[in-house]
């Protein structure tokens, strides 16, 4: 998805205020890896098997409106709203299934490797924070190769409130020893947006999957399309001009 071009100066300036900067905390589902797909074929197909809505696959838009970026006590009461208990045993069986198909199909977003280098090189604390449940998460990471690049990994359903709550980002700054005022956010989803923004930290949204005009309502700091937008790279130096002049 195409993203506009221009970095406005409040974005700017929210960056090159973190200096010195201390962590950088990623979201996992469509932020480290572009999973939205997987998950998609995975409801997609167990809901079709059960003659969900009369039988007729969800589409994109549907799974981007009512599933994607949300945790599985909130999809049940979507899907299965005379029904939580049945919602809670389906999610369970899908995310089962979705771990068979992850390994055969998940790639990292484009331009990851270059950010966590980066990351790396500059010695800053790193979490993975997520709604995702924690076989899931674990899984994707390993897969990736990025199971020693973390520091820790924060589950929203671990947390007294998961996403769109702050409380997963607040528990990553406690368990990190790191400060609100020097650390950034890598997000894909709105529930994921509103929670980093919640939390008081700017937030990086890619447009992995969701619009630009629906990220947009939870009021990111950036929206790139992906790690080797160029904009990701304009703040981050103006964030290495600032740490040197410090």
């Amino acid at each position: 998805m195409t993203v506009s071009s221009d970095i406005s100066e409040n974005s700017k300036s929210a960056f090159t205020a973190l200096a010195p900067l201390e962590a950088v905390l990623f979201d996992v589902d469509g932020t480290l890896c572009d999973s939205d797909p997987i998950h998609h074929i995975a409801f997609q197909e167990m809901l079709q098997e059960i003659g969900f809505n009369n039988g007729v696959p969800i589409d994109e838009e549907y799974f981007i409106q009512n599933i994607a970026g949300k945790h599985n006590d909130d999809i049940a009461a979507v899907l299965f709203p005379d029904d939580i208990e049945r919602g809670l045993k389906f999610c369970e069986d899908k995310e089962a299934y979705f771990r068979k198909l992850v390994k055969e199909k998940v790639e990292p977003i484009k331009g990851l490797y270059k950010l966590t280098k980066w990351v790396e090189d500059h010695g800053l604390k790193r979490a993975a924070v997520t709604n995702a449940p924690r076989p899931n998460a674990e899984l994707m990471i390993s897969t990736l190769g990025l199971t020693d690049f973390f520091h820790v990994v924060i589950i929203g359903g671990e947390c007294e409130h998961a996403k769109p709550a702050p409380d997963p980002y607040l528990k990553a700054l406690e368990v990190l020893n790191v400060s609100k005022e020097h650390t950034f956010i890598c997000e894909d989803s709105v529930s994921g947006i509103k929670a980093g923004v919640a939390a008081g930290m700017p937030v990086v949204g890619l447009t992995t999957r969701n619009p630009e005009s629906m990220l947009l309502t939870a009021n990111p700091t950036l929206l790139i399309e992906n790690y080797e937008d160029p904009k990701l790279w304009a703040v981050l130096d103006e964030l290495d001009k600032k740490a040197t002049e410090a």
